[in-house]
């Protein structure tokens, strides 16, 4: 019986082909907006995987807008009561599933009275949070069952890239759009699989530039429904001194696309290879498959923008498969639940 975390991926081209469609008059009624009066600074807000998208929305914002953007602690304000002094003009994101996390409700809240621009992507558009932000671009992923997320992380991303596609006003990345559901159907059926992480204690998980958020997500989804350490890293900082835990035969997941990111991974995988890690490569290139023992060939890619859609969307069943033959349920994570609230 397929469980709730791969249907629920499989639901994800239909989610994106909505939420574009729906979508679309909001998204470019505020990509006019702030093209008018751009922001002198972006904050966003989120937990969990929704930080995972936020982080894949400053990669994008700072690299093609080149907006500066800021990642918020929703506990200087809960917890230390501090009041924020945002620059003018600024915008902030709110990422989240439920939109019931008291402590994004607060910063969304305490923000908008400064005057700040505040917009939502949030999945239940009746939740508390949908209802105290300026704006809201709804996810439209319907319900999702299995607690780890999987369309609403894609229709995360998705939101992300159309709004800076309007933004941005490139022809290009417009166009390339409507091609993400397909793609995304043709994602989920990568070549190759997890077995080498059966026995495995822990591995890494590498991304650099646009794919470092999806690693940082894909490494959340092994500790999640497979019972396996995973720590995700960007793949500069990994030099900078994780790799001294390198052994022969160490496992490492890396997630590679082509962009202007890929030389420069490509160097670092073979420098990793002689150190003895065992590599697992995620990717469409032909290069980076090659440098792996155990390649994961993703059928389909599309612009540097939306390929890391695709790699996560192809993650998935690998990780589903992983936990099952673990021994884990993929959609009963031991001590988790589907919505948390912090504070």
């Amino acid at each position: 019986m397929a469980s709730f975390m791969r249907h629920e991926a499989e639901e994800a081209p239909q989610v994106v082909e909505r939420l574009v469609r729906e979508n679309e008059p909001e998204v470019k009624s505020l990509a006019a907006f702030l093209r008018r009066r751009p922001p002198a600074l972006v904050l966003t807000v989120a937990r969990g995987s929704s930080d995972h998208a936020a982080l894949f929305a400053k990669c994008l914002l700072e690299a093609r807008l080149e907006w500066p953007v800021l990642s918020l602690a929703p506990s200087v304000l809960t917890l230390y009561r501090a009041r924020p002094r945002p620059p003018y003009p600024a915008l902030l994101l709110a990422y989240s599933q439920s939109g019931e996390s008291p402590d994004l409700l607060e910063a969304v809240r305490a923000y908008r009275e400064k005057g700040v621009l505040t917009v939502a992507l949030v999945n239940r558009e009746e939740s508390p949070l949908a209802q105290a932000a300026e704006v809201v671009l709804p996810l439209h992923a319907g319900e999702e069952r299995a607690v780890a997320a999987t369309k609403s992380f894609l229709a995360m991303l998705t939101a992300t890239v159309h709004l800076l596609a309007h933004t941005l006003e490139d022809p290009k990345l417009r166009q390339a759009l409507p091609a993400l559901p397909e793609a995304l159907s043709r994602a989920l059926a990568p070549q190759g699989d997890l077995g080498y992480l059966e026995e495995a204690e822990s591995l890494f998980v590498l991304g650099r530039g646009f794919t470092f958020p999806v690693a940082l997500e894909a490494a959340l989804k092994l500790k999640e429904v497979a019972a396996l350490h995973a720590e995700g890293l960007s793949l500069a900082e990994f030099l900078h001194g994780p790799q001294a835990l390198l052994e022969e035969g160490f496992p490492v997941l890396a997630l590679a696309q082509k962009d202007e990111a890929l030389e420069e991974t490509l160097r670092t995988l073979e420098g990793l290879r002689a150190k003895g890690a065992h590599l697992l490569v995620l990717s469409p290139e032909p290069d980076a498959l090659a440098l792996a023992q155990t390649p994961l060939a993703l059928p389909v890619a599309l612009g540097p923008e939306l390929t890391p859609l695709l790699l996560i969307q192809a993650f998935y069943p690998l990780a589903e498969a992983l936990a099952r033959a673990r021994g884990q349920d993929p959609d009963r994570p031991r001590h988790l639940r589907k919505v948390t609230r912090t504070r």
